[in-house]
């Protein structure tokens, strides 16, 4: 059990002002339409013809993934703010990095895309749902959800704005001006990721004492999840027969979770919860080395399609 010595984390609340949190929103709102800049709605039904991909995919997210979480917190009964960090993090769609990393693994970068679309669009009914109901299966994270008393129908909101609506702004921009699209979709992407980057090293700068004294109590714990996550979405795809290629983008695709949103969430509707935020934070820093780590290694042979 990991949940022995965790002091006081359940009771800490990071530094984040509301201005930072908006410069967050709008940060993921910019990498959500770069990202978007890359589909049309003939990418949609393409893949209507041949949906198992992406329904393997999604389904290892939003199904797969929170119900693994759930029996690793029972196994691991870490704190209650850290186990609750860890649902929130595997409720997230997968992040917009994995498309760059996939890339490089030699995976089916479209349906990495696509995949994001998806699941960027589903978040909005069932990244509330799964935190509500695993964190209300399990008492010790059912209490902070009680004294939150958070509303699913903001978080779908604030999910929708953010994620939502920048996606079909940039599916209609790539339709409507598709030369401009192809000018600014790389530029944009690179940028905006390097933009929020540095947000979360100023940040974790501006929070460093407390996520030094903490860290290495979630270290462990997001290691293993990260670990889990990246298992899970190999072994289901494996399971259902897809091609390599297109199981290196789903195996990516539900380890690379989105931790941006996960953050807005902890601080827009917990307060900037200690142990949640610390396990977001930690997250988004390992997630980039495992993925980058494993597609090199993948990226040595050419994936079978």
């Amino acid at each position: 059990m990991l949940g022995a010595d965790g002091g006081d984390i359940d009771s800490v609340v990071l530094n984040f002002s509301p201005t930072s949190l908006t410069v967050l929103n709008l940060v993921l709102a910019v990498v959500m339409f770069s990202i978007a800049l890359e589909l049309r709605p003939s990418d949609f039904a393409r893949l209507a013809r041949a949906p198992k991909p992406v329904l393997t995919g999604l389904f290892s997210q939003f199904i797969a993934l929170p119900a693994l979480t759930f029996c690793f917190v029972v196994v691991m009964q870490p704190q209650p703010s850290v186990a609750l960090g860890l649902m929130l993090v595997a409720a997230c769609p997968g992040g917009n990095i994995s498309n760059f990393i996939t890339q490089r693994a030699g995976g089916n970068s479209a349906l990495s895309v696509t995949m994001t679309a998806f699941a960027t669009v589903f978040a909005i009914l069932l990244t509330p749902a799964n935190v509500a109901f695993w964190g209300n299966l399990y008492e010790p994270t059912r209490r902070i959800l009680r004294a939150t008393e958070i509303d699913p129908v903001s978080v779908a909101i604030t999910v929708g704005f953010m994620l939502v609506l920048p996606l079909i702004l940039g599916i209609y921009a790539n339709v409507a001006r598709p030369a401009l699209a192809a000018r600014l979709r790389r530029p944009m992407q690179n940028l905006s990721m390097l933009i929020f980057i540095a947000f979360v090293v100023l940040a974790l700068a501006a929070n460093w004492a407390l996520f030094l004294q903490y860290a290495s109590m979630v270290a462990v714990l997001v290691f293993l999840h990260n670990g889990l996550a990246l298992a899970a979405g190999y072994g289901l795809a494996s399971v259902v027969g897809v091609s390599d290629f297109d199981r290196r983008a789903i195996t990516i695709e539900t380890g690379i979770q989105n931790s941006g949103l996960g953050l807005i969430l902890i601080f827009g509707f917990f307060d900037g919860l200690g142990g949640m935020a610390v396990v977001a934070a930690f997250w988004g820093m390992w997630h980039i080395i495992s993925g980058i780590s494993l597609a090199s290694v993948l990226g040595r042979t050419k994936a079978a399609m």
